[in-house]
């Protein structure tokens, strides 16, 4: 496999600036000092995950792209597999669990994927249903972080993130702080925003980013990992194409508590009226907390808004 590269970064850059306009990036106060936070919930399918899997597909070959792709995700990754391979006349099968939010599942099954789930809840393992249905099919699979397609696609998000901070901050990023579950965002910002901090932020009791980073080894998310609402953010382990960017360029990873992530959500709703899902919003609920520090060039990533109606109204009544 070929390693994520800055070059590729920029392909992608002008494949991705040609179907999709740039989300915007918002001015937030936090304790006193303004930080950028990239809007990527009004991505067309509410998160960043459509940048890596259009880079994906639109690289495939004929031969490949005839036998179709196979996806891996709960729900943000599985929409912009499904986009991509709709709008590129592709055929996709995703594998998503079982208790994947609702609307994360109708949404691409909506958009023509064929789902298949496995029980997440019961300890089935993910990559292992994925095997069966490549075994099938014969199709490319389209790993949700652990592929350099996807990690390059990901990154543009920084390079756009970047280019609006030279014209509203007065210069790049300083430091972005990123929602991270396997670490595909954070590869591709940290490939792509050569002189920022990279900080990758995890749900309490899944901070296996942090763990390793802090141990130079990659390490798996623990047995007794409590049940979180940051489903985009629940990958057992990071794999070495990614780690092997994050240990060069990120000094330590961060966790936050299911009550700061709830209050994050509330103030995006408040200030920015921005609808963020639970895992989209560990990157601000690092910063409200005080646990990632911020300078007047400290980028915040909003990475998902794809949430059931029913559960944020309960985060909004507290």
């Amino acid at each position: 496999m070929r390693s994520p590269s800055l070059a590729g970064i920029h392909a992608a850059a002008e494949k991705i600036a040609s179907i999709l306009p740039e989300t915007p990036l918002l001015p937030l106060e936090v304790h006193g000092v303004t930080v950028w936070c990239k809007a990527e919930v009004l991505q067309p399918v509410g998160a960043f995950k459509i940048r890596g899997a259009w880079h994906r597909l639109s690289d495939l070959s004929p031969e490949e792209a005839a036998k179709g792709v196979v996806g891996v995700s709960s729900g943000n990754h599985a929409q912009g597999v499904a986009w991509a391979a709709r709008r590129l006349g592709i055929p996709a099968i995703i594998v998503m669990p079982n208790d994947a939010p609702k609307v994360k599942l109708e949404a691409t099954a909506a958009m023509g994927a064929t789902i298949v789930t496995y029980d997440r809840p019961g300890g089935e393992d993910r990559d292992e249903a994925a095997a069966r249905v490549l075994a099938q099919t014969g199709g490319t699979l389209v790993h949700a972080y652990a592929d350099p397609w996807v990690i390059e696609g990901q990154g543009t998000a920084g390079l756009a993130l970047s280019a609006q901070m030279e014209q509203w901050a007065g210069g790049a990023p300083t430091r972005i702080v990123t929602p991270c579950g396997g670490g595909g965002l954070a590869a591709g910002l940290a490939l792509a925003c050569p002189e920022a901090e990279i900080v990758p932020v995890e749900p309490e009791g899944w901070d296996d980013v942090a763990r390793s980073l802090a141990s130079g080894t990659i390490q798996k998310v623990g047995a007794d990992a409590p049940a979180t609402l940051c489903d985009a953010l629940q990958t057992p382990a990071t794999r070495e194409i990614n780690f092997a960017v994050l240990k060069e360029r990120c000094q330590s990873g961060l966790w936050v508590s299911p009550s700061e992530v709830a209050e994050a959500q509330r103030l995006a709703f408040r200030q920015l009226r921005l609808v963020v899902e639970p895992g989209g919003a560990a990157a601000l609920a690092a910063v409200l907390a005080g646990k990632a520090p911020v300078d007047g060039r400290t980028a915040v990533m909003l990475t998902g808004g794809n949430t059931d109606a029913e559960a944020f109204a309960k985060v909004l009544a507290g």
